[in-house]
């Protein structure tokens, strides 16, 4: 029989708004088996998004900060919160379109004030406002990143998130989705060999729409790419002496396309060569804003700009100010590089222009 006292589990579900009554006992293996084809699309593409993420960290930071391939794996409220330090970050940041629903990062306390040192150059930082936001800024660029990849594979190009809210709470009261939801354990190295863990969590809707949205799409490329080879095939088949009763044999020859490259006369060459060796000004720019002279004038060491860029964007390479292509930040060994991504058209740098 109870003694009346509440259990830490009761209390942990009070702080955080859950219903006590789900906490009569450990929860059946069954109920945290999620959907394996879903865990294995989130897991592929979270694989492919951490060297970004870990340039973009690293560029952020100053110093060679690595985040190890992740772990996807399902979980409820729980499990997770045994796993937790007993006080964390937590940085909400849901998904507001494309695949609306909960998205939340949390990483342990220490790992959070190594990253706001290391960012503002200062020792010893304490997690307060500024430093929050700071922490805000680094999940902004791996959600970005997250985006980036999700837009290039399921080519929704209505995905977005919600500006970060960063909190640094006791582990109890973080708000985290109902029921069994998927989580992803990753470990981050910010440049001094020691691995520390941080956690991502999916609301169960999000990653359900979103591995819907992945193997849909690969299963399309799969009927395309047989589609192709079958049509690969005809010609093949139409020459075999045996054809459709009553059918004449099909003539199949395959289609010339005339070459589209604009061919360059000995001439042109010429005049090209004269200009080869005129310097040009090459600019990278991250993004732009307007400011009134009183908020510049009131600007100060900490200052936060923000820009008409979202994290993750690519960013503007100009040649004598005009856009010529986009492109993403990199770190080559101290030195900030930038790789091009998409070279702009003639049409678009004709309207730029006008």
């Amino acid at each position: 029989m109870s003694d009346g006292a509440l259990s830490q589990a009761e209390i942990d579900a009070l702080l955080s708004g859950v219903d006590s009554s789900s906490l009569g006992g450990p929860v059946p293996a069954k109920e945290l088996s999620g959907n394996d084809d879903e865990r294995m699309a989130l897991q592929k593409l979270l694989d492919e998004t951490c060297q970004n993420q870990s340039n973009a960290l690293s560029t952020m930071t100053g110093v060679a900060v690595t985040i190890s391939k992740p772990h996807v794996s399902f979980t409820n409220r729980e499990k997770l919160v045994e796993q937790l330090p007993d006080k964390v970050a937590a940085v909400k940041v849901d998904f507001s379109s494309g695949f609306p629903g909960e998205h939340l990062f949390i990483m342990e306390e220490d790992i959070a004030k190594s990253l706001a040192s290391m960012m503002n150059k200062e020792e010893n930082i304490e997690l307060d406002e500024m430093a929050l936001s700071m922490i805000g800024e680094v999940v902004s660029q791996l959600v970005g990143t997250q985006i980036t990849a999700l837009t290039r594979a399921t080519n929704n190009m209505s995905i977005a998130s919600m500006s970060p809210e960063t909190t640094n709470v006791p582990k109890a009261v973080v708000a985290l989705p109902a029921g069994t939801f998927p989580c992803v354990e990753y470990e981050l190295d910010l440049g001094n060999g020691q691995r520390q863990r941080f956690w991502e969590v999916y609301g169960s809707n999000v990653s359900h729409a979103i591995g819907n949205a992945l193997n849909g799409n690969a299963a399309a490329s799969a009927r395309k790419a047989s589609a192709a080879a079958s049509i690969s095939q005809q010609p093949a088949m139409a020459g075999m002496g045996g054809g459709m009763p009553g059918m004449g044999q099909a003539n199949v020859q395959a289609v010339q396309f005339p070459n589209l490259m604009a061919q360059v006369t000995s001439q042109e060459q010429s005049n090209i060569g004269l200009i080869m060796d005129v310097y040009m000004e090459m600019t990278v720019e991250l993004g732009r804003t307007k400011k009134l002279i009183k908020e510049i004038l009131g600007m100060g060491e900490g200052t936060i700009i923000e820009l008409d860029k979202l994290a993750g964007e690519p960013v503007d390479i100009l040649v004598n100010h005009k856009l010529i292509a986009k492109g993403e930040v990199v770190v080559i060994d101290e030195n900030f590089g930038v790789r091009v991504t998409e070279i702009v058209s003639p049409v678009e740098r004709m309207g730029e222009m006008v």
